[in-house]
């Protein structure tokens, strides 16, 4: 029996102006638009999906949410895949996993993936910030700011541990910002020097303000089915060549390593052998961005560097355009658009980039592509490894 290849068939994402969706809509309207514009682009209408991941509703008050289930009703579809996995902003790299799996064993043959969320557009009606945790016992009482405390910490462990600087950090930021400024649809455009990274205010030692994400809305769909449906529909696909996830603590004074993304590092393993290839082979790196820092720790944990170079392989925008390790080439969460959880906008602009459509960030002759997703405060790791071929 001939098996069922899964493919990667149509992406969207939710046009935004300032950082805010164009018109004033709730969340559910994020994902149903994105939804319709992924299957739009997929050439498969919303009648024959049967197969839903969805990482959470943001802006959808009430205890006990059920946001596969909420989702589907609003959509008007009937699944008969469902899965709500939240592992934090690699959730959606977890889904696309999850659902080859279950497009391979016939458990769906269309799987819709979405995510939305109207964070900033509702900020001044959620000032509340994140509910305390009992197992954030070590943090919260103390007045650590979530999440960057426990970002600062890991950066400031990694500085210790090896002479890093906040120079490199920044150069994260420049590269990042010089490809946003190649894309039309980014939130932030202006130039930048590193300069202007550490003279940024300082907000949680030593991450600066451009040291971190953006705070937006945002939205994005992501649309699988079989290969042999896709070449039926006269689509290019993404092949999903491998995969892996894990996670290991919650709260930051759980992390095994500060200086050591252990998640990450299982993930990445598990991706690389499952695809059989090797570093070389990347031709484009999709990484989550939360803060400069995420991006060093993800490089050194995927194995692109060794532990404690990250700072030296950055440096001299090497991630920049034009420099020899092309990343996060919309923009990433640091300057494109970070609406809360962006793992699954990873995973647009890797399918993008594969299929040639990113215009003057493209890529040339991009076949394959990383994509790997970071959620919680350094908690949870997921890897898609995306080809053409």
């Amino acid at each position: 029996m001939k098996k069922r290849e899964a493919v990667i068939v149509g992406v969207a994402d939710l046009p935004l102006k300032d950082g805010k969706a164009l018109t004033p809509m709730s969340v559910l309207q994020v994902q149903a638009l994105v939804a319709r514009d992924a299957l739009k682009d997929a050439g498969i209408p919303m009648r024959e999906v049967d197969g839903l991941l969805t990482a959470g509703l943001w802006g959808v008050p009430g205890p006990g949410q059920l946001p596969t289930v909420t989702l589907s009703e609003y959509l008007g579809i009937t699944p008969r895949f469902v899965d709500g996995t939240n592992i934090g902003g690699s959730a959606f790299e977890a889904h696309v996993a999850h659902a080859a799996t279950a497009i391979e064993a016939g458990r769906c043959e269309v799987a819709l993936i979405t995510y939305g969320s109207l964070q900033r557009s509702e900020m001044s009606r959620n000032l509340a910030g994140r509910p305390s945790v009992l197992t954030m016992q070590y943090e919260t009482p103390w007045g650590m700011p979530t999440p960057v405390g426990g970002y600062a910490m890991a950066a400031m462990r990694h500085m210790h541990e090896y002479g890093t600087t906040s120079e490199q950090l920044a150069e994260i930021a420049v590269a990042t910002r010089k490809w946003a400024q190649l894309n039309p649809a980014a939130t932030m455009r202006d130039p930048m020097s590193i300069d202007d990274v550490l003279k940024s205010p300082m907000i949680s030692d030593p991450l600066h303000l451009l040291d971190a994400c953006l705070v937006t809305d945002g939205g994005g769909a992501v649309v699988m089915t079989t290969a042999e449906h896709a070449k039926a529909l006269g689509r290019k696909p993404v092949y999903v060549r491998g995969y892996g996830e894990s996670h290991t603590h919650w709260t930051i004074a759980a992390m095994p390593d500060l200086a050591r993304l252990t998640a990450a590092e299982v993930a990445g393993r598990d991706a690389f052998a499952m695809a059989g290839i090797g570093h070389d082979a990347i031709d484009v790196v999709e990484v989550y961005d939360s803060f400069t820092i995420t991006v060093l720790l993800t490089l050194e944990a995927l194995g692109f560097c060794q532990r404690g170079e990250g700072g030296a392989f950055v440096s001299n925008q090497r991630t920049a355009p034009g420099g020899a390790f092309p990343l996060n080439t919309n923009g990433g969460g640091l300057s494109y658009a970070h609406p809360g959880m962006y793992g699954i906008f990873l995973l647009i602009e890797a399918v993008r980039q594969l299929r040639g459509e990113c215009g003057p960030r493209q890529i040339q002759d991009a076949v394959t592509a990383l994509v790997h997703g970071t959620g919680g405060t350094l908690s949870s790791g997921a890897t898609c490894i995306l080809s053409t071929q």
